[in-house]
């Protein structure tokens, strides 16, 4: 029997990206120690060797786990030095009643491997049975969570406290809680950092500043980056103060109380936005209530609540809809499988009635309204609203609620095609941007800030910066590259300081739930800015930034260089944040497909678009929404807020792990690569060099998130396969979908992407990896049989995967039929797309004939959208003009799909002159 995990390095024992693995490995490589060093239990069973060297691996996981449970109340450090002490005297059964007591929760609620215990009947081996009575009664399924109270106290006191607070617990109780003292400020940073399954706070003014024992490398990196050198000389409220804002930074889910014997009536305006509530020492039973009341504040989820009571209420149905209640299923002779397959609580669930709890999506004014009261609080934004068809809608809902026709738009090129259809649909001038190109890809990037502040300069100078309306960019893009939204809006706002900017989050709904991802989100940027404009010392750097960048006679702005080099500071008396997020929740979070929400943070929204967005909501929601799609947003909302920062680092960590399988198994490293952040961001746009930054740590990707221009999602994995000879399409139907059941969305010339999320497992991802292995493998074997002008001929194929294709195109221009001028880019591509509406305007030309006529100098000009996919953008849009980068692109393309072109036909273009009477 091989030793699970026999080596786990000490020095990364609490980066808070594996943390969860490695107790999880820690403690069932104890368990198999355990069973070996206590023989065979068979008396028979003869001579029993022992492993060299495993007492030994044994003590040092000990060590190990010493560490890092001092930061979980269950099985807590305590646990672990009775389990050393059992061990120590050669008590080795002991030891491993102790240990399996532990792996069994592990067993039956890490989330992989949830298994629903029977309704009935006692636990074979309930763990009261164990010593250790910090371990909780596996049998009672009621949720449990932990709570951190930050105080440096006596082990005496700590148990006092301990008991008295386990005392106030009654079975009447939603929820169960465990109690984990620490001493210090960095103590609980570290804390709530490594733990996810701590859901409140209690701050006692008696805590310490420093850590009790040091911190790895990497923690100590980043507490130091994160927090105030000079905290340690701060007063005691207000060290108090710093750690609530610091808690809230990185976990702003958190319940935070704060118990004190001074006056407390001193501290209440100042931490009332800090703290749920203030109590004295002696009110233990009221502090009590507040933590299950907090966390049951987020377990609310008030229209799933109200499907489910609806599914459970007798009624006679008189109104469309006929499934509702499973009526024209269960009585069906030809159609009882739906009902067997998707069970009745779907079919009970269904109406179309918006009585008694339901609510109307279209005027929410009960439980839909509360849920989405309890999504903006959730992410972070001032309100939200769920969709129920795609991101795709709720995208031309924004743009159509901003927007009139001749407001000009600085919009990504490559962003999703629902943004071109929006951007038609409301009449807008569209100023494409391009993203910086990956040509040895065959995909593109995302778009430097420089670009889009010298697009806005250009407006400037032409006199037409007032009508620049909205700002339109991907973050993040489905290939993993994100903004520094911040930067972007703040540089954007110094230059124009009433844009709206709508950021398109379809993949990265889960963000908010992990103190690095969050601070790039739209919602945390917009809300770190609207407090930076009220930092006196932000105020005086804007001041002090503007006397540069215009003539302090004239008034007239510098020349565009000097904005373009410096970084920009908006004027915070004149800016306004107006910030709009859209976001496939069914793509990253819980959600029935479909399942997205819009969330704005708007200080201009009652006043400029509060009346347009209703009206833009009404013109695209269907009036018939599918309430368990609602009740899905509902559901996986609370799902975030209580579990999802342990998800998010969950899912990072997984897609490392493939990363670091593929970097050091000689075979996969021969044919496979997982793409870096070098290879698709340029060292132009970054100023840390680290390929993969959250392999170095926390604080490696810290300061990267904080300081890049972009940064790679590290739960996006860019496999390039080119040195396999098949080309990326290929290789996911043939190899991965066809002879494997690995299922991924996007491919490019030469590469797969694979997206880890908060439901997969480690199971899956060893699969992954035993099956690039096993192609590797195959790759291998076809090789070693090839015949020598087989094996050249592959090798050429090698090559040209290898090889640049011809570069990416950028966006070539618009038709001056259809632009304002020739001095800005914008054009009408509404114009355009209804120019093909009359007799006669439009025709065909297939790739030969087009060639011809852009040789010959001829404007040739699209009709409709042209995209391949793979990759997937938008190449041609109406009005735009064909250029001999775009056809040699397109002739080059291994795709096998096109939408916008006709193999018989070929590309549908605008008639230079439409034919008489049209």
């Amino acid at each position: 029997m091989k030793a699970p995990m026999a080596n786990i390095d000490t020095q990364k024992c609490a980066t808070p990206s594996s943390v969860w693995r490695l107790r999880t490995d820690a403690w069932e490589y104890l368990g198999y120690a355990a069973k070996q060093l206590q023989g065979p239990t068979d008396p028979g069973g003869g001579e029993h060797a022992v492993e060299p060297g495993l007492l030994a691996e044994a003590t040092r996981q000990l060590h190990v786990l010493a560490a890092v449970e001092t930061y979980w109340a269950v099985p807590g450090k305590a646990h672990v030095l009775e389990l050393a002490a059992r061990i120590h005297e050669g008590d080795f059964a002991a030891a491993l009643a102790l240990i399996e007591t532990v792996t069994r929760g592990f067993t039956r609620f890490r989330h992989e491997l949830d298994a629903k215990l029977p309704d009935s009947g006692p636990d074979p081996d309930p763990a009261a049975e164990v010593p250790d009575a910090a371990v909780p009664a596996i049998a009672d399924r009621r949720p449990r969570f932990e709570v951190l109270v930050i105080d440096d106290v006596s082990a005496t006191v700590r148990e006092e406290l301990v008991a008295e607070m386990a005392g106030q617990r009654r079975d009447s109780d939603a929820f169960i809680y465990q109690i984990n003292v620490v001493p210090s400020l960095e103590d609980a940073i570290i804390a709530v950092l490594l733990n996810p399954t701590i859901q409140a706070c209690i701050l006692r003014p008696g805590f310490g500043v420093a850590a009790r024992h040091r911190p790895d490398d990497d923690l100590r990196r980043y507490l130091d980056n994160f927090l105030d050198p000079a905290i340690a000389s701060h007063p005691p409220k207000a060290r108090i103060l710093a750690l609530a804002d610091k808690l809230k930074e990185l976990r702003p889910e958190l319940d935070l109380y704060l118990v004190a014997d001074v006056s407390i009536e001193e501290l209440a305006g100042l931490a009332n936005r800090r703290f749920a509530r203030l109590f004295r020492r002696e009110e233990s039973m009221e502090l009590h209530l507040s933590l299950l009341g907090g966390v049951a504040a987020r377990y609310k989820t008030p229209f799933f609540d109200a499907v489910q009571a609806h599914s459970r209420k007798p009624a006679a149905v008189f109104h469309a809809l006929p499934v509702s209640r499973g009526g024209s299923v269960v009585n069906s002779r030809w159609i009882k499988d739906m009902g067997e397959f998707y069970g009745m609580n779907l079919l009970h669930a269904e109406t179309s009635a918006t009585s008694g709890g339901l609510d109307s999506l279209l005027e929410p004014r009960s439980t839909i309204r509360d849920a989405q009261v309890l999504a903006a609080r959730a992410f972070g934004a001032r309100r939200s609203y769920f969709v129920t068809n795609g991101t795709s809608t709720a995208n031309k809902i924004v743009h159509q609620s901003i927007l009139a026709p001749g407001d000009v738009v600085i919009a990504d090129r490559n962003c999703h095609k629902s943004h071109h259809y929006a951007l038609m649909l409301a009449g807008a001038q569209i100023a494409y941007v391009d993203a910086y190109p990956l040509n040895e890809y065959a995909f593109y990037g995302a778009v430097p800030l420089r670009t889009i502040k010298s697009m806005l300069l250009d407006y400037r100078r032409a006199g037409r910066l007032d009508q620049v309306k909205m700002v339109t960019l991907t973050n993040c893009t489905f290939d993993g590259i994100v903004y520094d939204v911040e930067r972007v809006m703040a540089e954007c706002l110094a230059i124009k300081p009433d844009l709206v900017f709508l950021w398109d989050e379809a993949w990265f709904a889960f963000a908010g739930f992990h103190p690095v991802y969050r601070r790039r989100t739209a919602m945390a940027a917009a809300a770190k800015l609207v407090a930076d404009f009220k930092d006196p010392a932000y105020i005086a750097a804007a001041a002090a930034q503007r006397a540069t960048l215009f003539d302090p006679e004239t008034g007239e702005p510098a020349d565009d260089e000097a904005w373009l080099s410096a970084r920009l500071l908006p004027d915070p008396g004149a800016a306004r944040l107006r910030v709009y997020a859209t976001q496939s929740t069914h793509k990253t979070l819980t959600a029935l497909r479909q399942g997205s929400m819009i969330h704005i943070f708007d200080q201009d929204f009652a006043q400029l678009n509060e009346v347009t967005f209703k009206a833009a909501y009404m013109t695209h929601t269907s009036t018939s929404p599918n309430y368990q799609i609602l009740a899905s947003l509902d559901i996986g909302r609370r799902q975030a807020e209580l579990e999802g920062y342990e998800l998010v680092q969950r899912q990072a960590y997984l897609a490392l792990s493939v990363a670091q399988a593929v970097a050091r198994h000689p075979l996969l490293k021969k044919y496979f690569r997982v793409l870096s952040t070098c290879d698709l961001i340029p060292e132009e746009f970054r100023e840390t060099r680290r390929p993969m930054p959250l392999r170095d740590g926390i604080a490696a990707m810290d300061e990267a998130w904080r300081t890049d221009e972009f940064v790679m999602d590290p739960s996006r994995l860019t496999l390039h396969v080119g040195n396999t000879g098949v080309d990326g399409d290929t290789f996911k139907h043939k190899y991965l979908m066809d002879r494997h059941g690995i299922q991924v969305n996007k491919t490019s010339r030469n590469t797969v992407l694979f997206m880890t999320n908060i439901g997969t497992s480690r199971s899956a991802v060893a699969y992954l990896i035993d099956v690039l292995l096993k192609l590797a493998e195959h790759f291998e074997a076809e090789r070693a049989e090839m015949s020598p002008h087989a094996l050249a001929a592959r090798d050429a194929r090698v090559a040209g995967m290898a090889a640049s294709p011809p570069p990416l195109p950028d966006f070539s221009r618009f038709a001056q039929r259809f632009r304002t001028d020739a001095d800005t880019v914008d054009g009408d591509i509404r114009s355009a797309y209804f120019t093909t509406y009359k007799t006669g305007s439009c025709g065909y030309l297939m790739p030969g004939e087009l060639h011809a006529r852009v040789a010959a100098g001829d404007e040739v000009v699209s009709a409709g959208f042209v995209t391949p996919y793979p990759p997937g953008f938008p190449v041609l849009v109406p009005g735009q003009v064909f250029t001999r980068q775009i056809l040699s692109f397109m002739e080059h393309l291994d795709t096998r799909e096109i939408h916008g072109f006709d193999a018989e036909l070929g590309y549908r273009v605008i008639n230079e002159v439409p034919s008489p009477g049209s």
